[in-house]
């Protein structure tokens, strides 16, 4: 936290009333200054001056805050929202602050006293989601280089107005550690409806959380309509108009949907319908959600929904999964599974095996995502160190576990240039019910211990690395459905939520005590 002072030394004022911060506002400091001395009736009264402002409390925290002296700014009767000349593209983000302050709204239009200015300027550099708010004069403006930016600032200044009851005198400067800071969701195992989906989206914009990944394909369901595939559809689910209306508030707050379905295992919803793509041993036994990846049918059946759900979602990632698949969980593959042996030979040569067979699948549905203009993205554990088969290098590892047969470190995939996002299952995973030995993460201990290069257990990786660690997600994942409601779901990972945003926002010591921080959530909420 940097806040550089800026130091105005007292004057006397030729005549009474002027000041530093010009005309004083309702709820402005009492005059620092004493009346004139008896013995000197013709001394002018002094300037009214202020105390060095202190930066504003929010979450995430601000990065940097240099300090002025001046009454601060808040709404009054005549206030307004207006856009700076040729920053009409921040239309909606101009109205939706509006209607949070309870102000008017004059679009492109000159800043009056008592207004907020919103302001696109390129010029200004520091990326994307960098932004500046200047208080002074009894105005607010802020700016950025692209529109999501100045959408986290317009956060940072209704947050002031709840925890401080002003945007405080001087200028913010502010811009995220890390690119990808989210919310991980798994609506296959437990329905949440578009209502519970949209309150999070709100909360994560607040927090200037820029993903929610939905996993609606699993074992349990499939919880998406399906036009090239209706079969395969769960009750209850989300209808595509539902998603499209998720997708668009997502979009207005500048946060990204990204779409998972997961292969080749955690299918079972999915092969439900089609039971002979379904995985068998060499006795005959099906292995729990894991289609065949020796059968030409299930890439194209997979491939199918990959498509069409990437039509529906705009944004730029798919995830592939590629986690868990049971074929390689038993300790022979080959003499288990003798039909993937086969392929893999077929495919790879005499020497091909069922984890070749296994990243061939992987890097294909890549391909296919990658066609359809979109990144992939995989599970950390679908990835093979001793596999003749290399991920491709695009596709982006998402770190949860080091609990698989094979683990490897996070080192071995930063090691190969690869990046890697934090889902590390011993802060980030909330389980419901608690099974296998997962406990629900405290933000205590997000917010005290956790940092994005804290990619397994507790340890953190070195500091080389940190630029390959794009962000984080915290994970709601529901093996045991029944054991929360909705409405406890969203209360039990609130707090979570607002630690992972300010660790992703800045990995370095907090400024806040933990009590403090609760205390400002509780303000804010």
């Amino acid at each position: 936290m940097v806040a550089a002072a800026v130091v105005l030394s007292l004057t006397v004022a030729s005549c009474a009333g002027s000041g530093d911060g010009g005309a004083a506002s309702a709820g402005a400091p009492t005059p620092a200054a004493t009346s004139p001395s008896p013995s000197s009736p013709t001394s002018p009264s002094p300037t009214r001056t202020y105390p060095l402002s202190t930066e504003p409390r929010t979450i995430p925290a601000v990065r940097e805050h240099q300090a002025a002296r001046g009454p601060g700014w808040k709404p009054g009767g005549g206030s307004a929202v207006v856009l700076a000349e040729g920053s009409g593209a921040l239309a909606d983000e101009g109205r939706l602050l509006a209607g949070e302050l309870g102000t008017g709204y004059r679009g492109e239009a000159a800043a009056r006293p008592g207004d907020v200015e919103l302001a696109l300027d390129p010029k200004q550099g520091g990326g994307a989601e960098s932004y500046t708010v200047t208080t002074r004069g009894n105005r607010v403006r802020i700016a950025g280089p692209a529109e999501a930016g100045v959408f986290y600032g317009t956060r940072t200044v209704k947050q002031a107005l709840r925890s401080g009851g002003t945007v405080p005198e001087g200028t913010v400067t502010d811009a995220p550690a890390k690119p990808q800071r989210g919310l991980h969701l798994d609506i296959a195992r437990k329905f949440f409806d578009a209502g519970w989906i949209e309150a999070r989206l709100r909360e994560m914009a607040d927090l200037k959380m820029n993903q929610l990944a939905l996993h609606f394909s699993d074992d349990q369901a499939f919880r998406i309509e399906s036009s090239s595939h209706p079969e395969i559809v769960s009750d209850p689910h989300l209808t595509k108009a539902e998603v499209r209306r998720i997708i668009a508030l997502a979009n207005s707050l500048h946060i990204t949907v990204i779409p998972e379905i997961d292969s080749p295992g955690h299918l079972g919803a999915v092969l439900r319908a089609y039971p002979d793509l379904q995985l068998r041993s060499a006795q005959g036994n099906a292995r729990q959600g894991a289609i065949d990846i020796s059968k030409p049918a299930s890439a194209r059946l997979i491939d199918e929904l990959l498509r069409e759900y990437a039509a529906l979602f705009p944004g730029g990632y798919f995830h592939v999964g590629a986690d868990e698949y049971q074929a390689l969980t038993v300790s022979d593959p080959a003499t288990s599974f003798p039909q993937l042996a086969a392929a893999a030979r077929q495919r790879y040569g005499p020497d091909g095996t069922v984890q070749d067979l296994a990243e061939g699948w992987l890097n294909d549905r890549a391909a296919t995502v990658r066609s359809t203009r979109k990144k992939a993205k995989a599970w950390n554990d679908g990835f093979f160190a001793d596999s003749a088969v290399t991920p491709d290098k695009t596709i982006e590892a998402e770190y949860w576990t080091g609990k698989e047969i094979g683990a490897r470190p996070p080192t071995a995939y930063l090691a190969e240039g690869r990046p890697v996002v934090n889902l590390n299952d011993e802060y980030l995973y909330y389980v419901l019910g608690e099974p296998n030995d997962f406990t629900y993460p405290t933000g205590e201990r997000i917010y005290e211990q956790w940092t994005p290069r804290v990619l397994r257990g507790t340890t953190p990786v070195a500091a080389r690395y940190d630029r390959q660690i794009l962000g984080g997600r915290f994970a709601v994942w529901c093996d045991l459905a029944n054991a929360q409601t909705t409405a406890q779901v969203a209360e039990g990972i609130r707090m979570p939520l607002n630690a992972t945003s300010q660790k992703l926002w800045d990995a370095g010591e907090p400024p806040l005590s933990w009590p403090q921080f609760q205390s400002l959530a509780r303000q804010l909420d």
